[in-house]
């Protein structure tokens, strides 16, 4: 994302099986994480004109922020 690399994002489909506790109500909108960060521990979203910092922490946990 830095430098104005873009990244194309398709649909993916999570691997979680039906029913588990962390699926997603719409499978085809969901995109991994992996994608989103390639290989980096933080990128910057633009939304709407604001610009956020998606960070993956040493536990493998997202943190959003504005």
């Amino acid at each position: 994302m830095m430098g104005g690399a873009h990244i194309a994002l398709g649909a993916t489909r999570a691997s979680a099986g039906a029913g588990s506790v962390g699926d997603v109500a719409d499978h085809a909108n969901s995109v991994d994480s992996r994608l989103l960060l390639n290989g980096h521990k933080v990128v910057t979203i633009t939304h709407n004109g604001v610009l956020y910092r998606l960070q993956s922490t040493k536990l493998g946990k997202l943190i959003l922020t504005k």
